[in-house]
C-alpha cells in the first residue's frame, strides 16, 4: 500500500455488492466538487447543506434518484470532506457512479484507505483504526463488543499513559545530565523505580489479556470426536440448528473433517464434526481418521462423544485414544441419552462429572453449552476486559518490558547515562501500538486486513 498522494480525493462503493442499496463514498478536497458533477439537484450542494440528505439524480436530470450526503471536514470520518451517494444496488448502477467520479477526477481508494486517512489526521489512533477491522471480522457479539471498547479509545488512553510515565522518567534523567551542577529539586531515584515499576505492572496485566483477545477475535476451534456412530454428526447438527453433516446409522459414514463457524454464549467457535476413530482397511476411511487426530491434537476444545447404548466399549475406546494426547480442553459427553434413560452408566477415570446428552432430542444441549462456555473461559481469563489486546500489542509490550526492569537496576545505582536509552526505546515501541511512531511498514501490515470502501 502507497503513502503517497493522501492529498488527493478517493472513491470507493462501500457496500457490499448484490444488495438493495449501494453506497459510494468520497474524501479528498474535491469530494464536494463531484458529488455536484454527478449528483443533479434543484441547487447545488454547498456547505449549508452539510450532514443533510438530499435528493438528486444520478449523471442526467432524469437520471435514477438517489441520496447526496456531504459531511466537511474536518468533523468528518476521515477528517476531509467527505461525500457519499446512496443509490440503486445490484451490480450495475453503483459501478456507473464510480466510474463517473474516476473520471471526474477521483482515485480509487485502497484497501482500507479511508481508514488510513481517519488515522493520519488524527481522528483515531491506531488502537481505534485496528478496532474498525475487529468490527468488520467480528464472529461474535463478544467480539462485537471487545471492538467497540477498544473503538472508544480505552485502550489507547491506557497505553499513552504508560508511555507518558516513561517519559517522564526520562525527562528527569535528561534533566541531571544536563544540568549536572545544578542543586535542583530532583525526583528521588526511589520515586523513579516506583513510577516505572508500576507501569510495568499495567503493561503485565495488559499482556495477560492477550489470550483472551486472540479468543475473542479469532474465536476457538471446537473439534467433536469419538468412536465411529457416536452421534457426531448429529450434534454437530443441533448446534448448527439445522442439518449440516450427513447423519446414517451406517459407522463410518463421515469420511472427513467438516467444519463450520457458529456462535455459543458469545463465543466464536469453529467446530469440526470428524471421522470416527477405529482401526479399517478402507483407504479413504484411513485418510478421515489421520485428519481427526490432527485436528483432535490441534484442538482448543475436544467434545468427546461416549455412546451410552455401549458404554463399556466406549469408556476402553476413548482411554486408548487418550494416550495419545489432547492439547486443549476435554469435555466428555454421554451420547444417546433418550435410549438409556434409565440406565446408569459407569464412571469414568479422571472426569467425575460426565454430561449425559441426547442430540437427536436436543436434551441437555443447554448444559453442554454452558460446559463449552465454562470450559473456554476458565483458560483464556475474564472475557470483560476492557483490554483485551491482541497479539501485535502483546509482542510490542514484551519487547518494551526488559527495558523498564534494566533501568530501574540502573536509577538505584544512580547510572543515568545507561538508563536513558533503553527507556527511549521503549517509549518508541509502545508508541507502535497506538501510532505515535509507527513505521510505514507497521501500517501497511495493519491496513491490509481492511476492504476496499472502509
Amino acid at each position: 500500500m502507497s503513502f503517497d498522494n493522501v492529498n488527493d480525493t478517493i472513491a470507493a462503493i462501500c457496500t457490499a455488492p448484490g444488495g438493495a442499496l449501494a453506497i459510494l463514498r468520497l474524501s479528498g478536497p474535491d469530494a464536494l466538487s463531484i458529488l455536484n458533477t454527478i449528483c443533479r439537484t434543484k441547487h447545488k450542494i454547498s456547505r449549508e447543506h452539510a450532514r443533510k440528505a438530499i435528493l438528486a439524480h444520478a449523471l442526467r436530470d432524469d437520471g435514477e434518484t438517489c441520496l447526496a450526503i456531504y459531511m466537511p471536514g474536518p468533523a468528518s470520518y476521515t477528517g476531509e470532506d467527505v461525500a457519499e451517494i446512496q443509490c440503486h444496488g445490484g451490480d450495475f448502477a453503483p459501478l456507473r457512479l464510480l466510474r463517473a467520479a474516476l473520471d471526474a477526477g477521483a482515485r480509487h481508494a485502497e484497501g482500507g484507505e479511508f481508514t488510513r486517512r481517519a488515522f493520519l489526521n488524527g481522528k483515531l489512533d491506531l488502537t481505534q483504526a485496528e478496532a474498525v477491522a475487529d468490527m468488520i471480522h467480528a464472529g461474535s457479539n463478544a467480539a462485537m463488543e471487545l471492538a467497540e471498547r477498544q473503538m472508544s479509545g480505552q485502550l489507547g488512553r491506557k497505553l499513552r499513559l504508560c508511555r507518558e510515565n516513561i517519559l517522564r522518567v526520562v525527562s528527569e534523567i535528561e534533566s541531571r545530565l544536563d544540568f549536572t551542577d545544578e542543586d535542583l529539586d530532583w525526583i528521588p531515584a526511589d520515586t523513579l523505580c516506583n513510577i516505572l515499576n508500576d507501569t510495568k505492572e499495567n503493561l503485565l496485566h495488559y499482556l495477560d489479556t492477550a489470550n483472551t483477545g486472540a479468543l475473542i477475535r479469532n474465536g476457538i476451534r471446537l473439534v467433536i470426536a469419538g468412536a465411529p456412530n457416536a452421534g457426531k454428526s448429529s450434534l454437530l447438527n443441533a448446534l448448527l440448528g439445522y442439518d449440516r453433516a450427513i447423519v446414517t446409522p451406517i459407522p463410518g459414514a463421515t469420511r472427513d473433517t467438516l467444519e463450520e463457524t457458529l456462535s455459543i454464549r458469545g463465543i466464536a467457535l469453529r467446530a469440526t464434526d470428524t471421522a470416527g476413530l477405529r482401526s479399517t482397511s478402507d483407504q479413504v476411511e484411513q485418510l478421515g481418521v489421520e485428519r481427526t487426530r490432527k485436528a483432535v491434537k490441534s484442538a482448543d476444545v475436544v467434545l468427546w462423544l461416549l455412546d451410552s447404548t455401549e458404554p463399556e466399549k466406549a469408556i476402553a475406546h476413548f482411554l486408548a485414544e487418550k494416550e495419545d494426547g489432547f492439547s486443549g480442553k476435554v469435555i466428555l459427553c454421554w451420547n444417546k441419552s433418550d435410549l438409556t434413560a434409565n440406565q446408569t452408566l459407569p464412571e469414568i477415570p479422571g472426569y467425575p462429572q460426565v454430561l449425559s446428552i441426547s442430540a437427536v432430542t436436543g436434551e441437555a444441549l443447554d448444559k453442554l453449552t454452558s460446559e463449552i462456555e465454562n470450559a473456554v473461559w476458565r483458560s483464556a481469563g475474564n472475557h470483560e476486559d476492557e483490554t483485551a489486546i491482541s497479539e501485535r500489542h502483546a509482542a510490542m509490550i514484551r519487547q518494551a518490558l526488559p527495558a523498564l526492569d534494566e533501568a530501574m537496576g540502573l536509577i538505584q545505582n544512580e547510572m543515568w547515562e545507561l538508563a536513558a536509552p533503553g527507556l527511549h526505546q521503549a517509549i518508541h515501541t509502545l508508541g507502535t501500538i497506538t501510532g505515535e511512531s509507527a513505521d510505514p511498514d507497521i501500517l501497511d501490515e495493519i491496513f491490509s486486513r481492511f476492504c476496499i470502501g472502509k
